[in-house]
């Protein structure tokens, strides 16, 4: 065939469309909309409830703002203020201080009763449902009955450390001992949503994997470390991503068992936005705050993300 002439392809790409069929562009078009169709029931409050506030939030940053006068535009002076104030180190360190001790608490907490409930024991029904019932527990109940228990003058805990001559710290009164208080309160709390989710991978994974290990000679710590710990890594990944993000964004449990005392031990990012906003009439730095936690647990999410490559297992 020489090269002027005309291959098939080209003629039949020349050819109109067929009767009755409709042109590939319309086609997609229709597609598109069909799932926008079905998209809108959680495309609208998203959108409506989420994207729009982070706007909103974003322009209200640059302005000097107190809720009642018109917002005056101050550019990125905010986040310059924030940076240079000793108040946001402070309570992005408290916000670590409480992550670090959280994390590990429950997880390993979490994982304990998913190896314990997943055995064959009478009524595990029953003991699964009373682990969970705290997470659907309203946060400020929790926190009331963890102030009662944790007081330092007739608490129960310190009533208990009293009678094996423990004398009990001052918990949520003294410096150093609230924020601890708050991770106690917040992990038990959580033990539950932990143990649920490990409990799910657990019961994922295949027993010939156990059984082929027990052939090899493998004993329990050995089956646990290398078939229980890598197949569970994609279960761990998903609770370690949820509670980092839920532990940068600490505040239910903070502001009704501490408020943030004594003497700011322990204040959150979270609480030092809204006290920005609604005790000091500060709502353009509190959104520049909100935004500078929010490139935080970003950059902290796309790590983790970036790095499960390295440890997450998937089978």
């Amino acid at each position: 065939m020489s090269p002027s002439a005309p291959s098939l392809l080209d003629e039949a790409a020349s050819d109109p469309p067929a009767p009755g069929r409709r042109p590939r562009g319309t086609r997609r078009w229709r597609y598109a909309l069909t799932v926008l169709a079905f998209l809108l029931p959680s495309a609208i409050p998203l959108a409506l409830f989420v994207l729009l506030p982070m706007a909103s939030a974003a322009w209200i940053s640059l302005t000097e703002w107190n809720l009642i006068t018109e917002p005056v535009f101050v550019g990125v002076d905010n986040f310059v203020a924030l940076v240079a104030d000793p108040r946001t180190a402070a309570v992005f360190g408290n916000t670590l201080y409480y992550i670090v001790g959280y994390l590990p608490l429950v997880y390993i907490g979490g994982l304990l009763l998913a190896l314990a409930l997943n055995q064959a024991l009478k009524g595990r029904a029953l003991w699964r449902g009373i682990y969970f019932l705290p997470v659907v527990t309203s946060w400020i109940a929790v926190a009331i009955v963890w102030r009662w228990l944790l007081n330092p003058n007739n608490g129960v805990v310190n009533t208990v450390l009293a009678w094996f001559g423990i004398d009990g710290p001052g918990w949520w009164t003294d410096p150093a001992w609230s924020m601890p208080s708050v991770i106690i309160a917040s992990a038990w709390k959580d033990l539950g949503f932990v143990m649920v989710i490990l409990l799910a991978g657990l019961q994922a994974i295949n027993p010939d994997l156990y059984d082929a290990a027990k052939v090899d000679g493998a004993g329990a710590w050995s089956r646990f470390r290398n078939v229980t710990l890598p197949m569970l890594s994609p279960s761990t990944f998903f609770v370690v991503v949820i509670s980092l993000i839920n532990g940068f964004q600490v505040f239910d449990q903070v502001y009704a068992m501490t408020g943030g005392g004594p003497a700011g031990s322990s204040q959150v990012v979270v609480q030092q936005i809204y006290d920005l906003t609604f005790r000091y009439g500060q709502a353009g730095e509190a959104s520049a705050l909100s935004w500078m936690l929010f490139a935080v647990i970003l950059g902290v999410t796309v790590v983790q993300i970036l790095g499960q490559k390295r440890w997450v297992h998937y089978a």
